[in-house]
């Protein structure tokens, strides 16, 4: 089953509400899903987010560069 970007946007959003509130189970649909720590959670949110860029062609940053000055 191919999932659009709406629904995994939509899963992601759910994801974030039920961190945000400390609840650690999600219901989507049918299915209910309970994480058994915060870590799990993060994990399971990151997941979303890469197969998010993934579908959106993006190509996900691996390095930042960082240039400063002391203004003198």
């Amino acid at each position: 089953m191919a999932e659009t970007l709406e629904g995994l946007q939509a899963r992601l959003e759910k994801l974030h509400v039920a961190r945000d509130s400390g609840t650690h189970s999600v219901r989507f649909g049918e299915e209910e899903v309970r994480y058994r720590t915060d870590t799990e959670l993060a994990s399971a949110i990151a997941a979303l987010e890469r197969r998010i860029t993934a579908l959106q062609g993006r190509k996900p940053v691996r390095t930042v560069y960082i240039n400063s000055t002391k203004g003198l």
